[in-house]
């Protein structure tokens, strides 16, 4: 059972990695196009991040109980993907924060587990230097996520 959890794990989670990037990028034109709406690869994108959350809290529960506070991140990590749908969907006052930072922060959090696994688990970063590995994701990537944010077009509402 541990081995099925773990290859739909790794399966998930490179999926999640390929198909971010993309999502946001086609998101991006959809939304410069007048789109109102995240289109079917985003949604792809959020079911791949569930099935990410739900094997790593498998997992956690499997094998490694010691790190019960990963399944918090990981209800927290879906619950970024599901803002960026909704913050597009329903368009509240400064919705394009709740899109990027939603589509922005479940990405890094998928960054931060590969880094994290790679190089602090069983990795050469050792004691504090661990903190490079859990920290270097968010801080690049904020800055990126909030650069694109101020970057992203959508047309006005015409006023009729």
């Amino acid at each position: 059972m541990h081995q099925l959890v773990v290859v739909i794990h790794v399966i998930a989670g490179t999926a999640g990695l390929l198909l971010g990037p993309v999502a946001m990028i086609i998101d991006s034109r959809r939304f410069a196009a007048g789109r109102r709406t995240t289109g079917p690869v985003t949604a792809g994108y959020a079911v791949i991040v569930g099935v990410v959350c739900l094997s790593g809290s498998g997992l956690v529960l499997l094998a490694r109980p010691d790190l019960w506070w990963l399944i918090p991140v990981s209800v927290l990590t879906f619950g970024l993907t599901v803002l960026a749908v909704e913050s597009a969907r329903r368009r509240y006052h400064g919705w394009t924060h709740g899109y990027v930072h939603g589509m922005g922060g479940s990405f890094i959090a998928q960054v931060t587990a590969l880094v994290v696994v790679a190089f602090a688990i069983d990795g050469p970063l050792r004691g504090g230097a661990e903190l490079i590995a859990w920290l270097t994701p968010t801080a690049v990537g904020t800055i990126l996520i909030e650069v694109w944010r101020r970057r992203l077009r959508f047309p006005l509402p015409s006023r009729s």
